[in-house]
């Protein structure tokens, strides 16, 4: 029995809250490869929050091909992978950018009360919004190989 998942599969254990791990190719060095909180509606692009003048946010541009990884990590092992361009690079908003982001991982109260501590005054970043297109997909969903019953 293939380990495979089918696009629906995907699409479901993607828009689920991992945290994903991004590589993003880096000239003659190698990719930068790092984890990151991620926004993922099935059928959309997969989008991040980061500091413009992070390396993150440097190596980012229109065009740019990014492998972006997500998996469970408790037994049995599953895994969504996708590759594809960045779309769009936009100003991210504190309001409906970063505070659902902090959300989705921290809870409402605490999320809020993280951007909070973390967005105010003058050492607050500059952030963007990257979208990246999934293209292409990878994935294994370990637990289709023990038997069920």
């Amino acid at each position: 029995m293939s380990i495979v998942m089918n696009e629906k599969e995907c699409q479901e254990f993607l828009s689920e809250v991992h945290v994903g791990v991004i590589s993003i190719p880096d000239g003659d060095r190698g990719p930068l490869t790092c984890p990151v909180w991620y926004q993922y509606e099935k059928g959309g692009d997969v989008s991040i929050v980061t500091p413009a003048d992070s390396r993150k946010g440097r190596l980012m541009k229109p065009g740019v091909r990014i492998s972006f990884c997500v998996q469970r990590e408790e037994m049995l092992p599953k895994y969504v992978s996708i590759e594809g361009p960045v779309v769009s690079i936009e100003k991210a908003d504190v309001d409906s950018d970063v505070k659902p982001l902090a959300a989705r991982y921290l809870g409402r109260e605490i999320g809020d009360r993280y951007v909070e501590t973390t967005r105010s005054g003058d050492g607050a970043p500059d952030e963007v919004v990257i979208r990246i297109h999934p293209e292409r997909w990878l994935s294994a969903d370990f637990a289709k190989r023990v038997p069920q019953g």
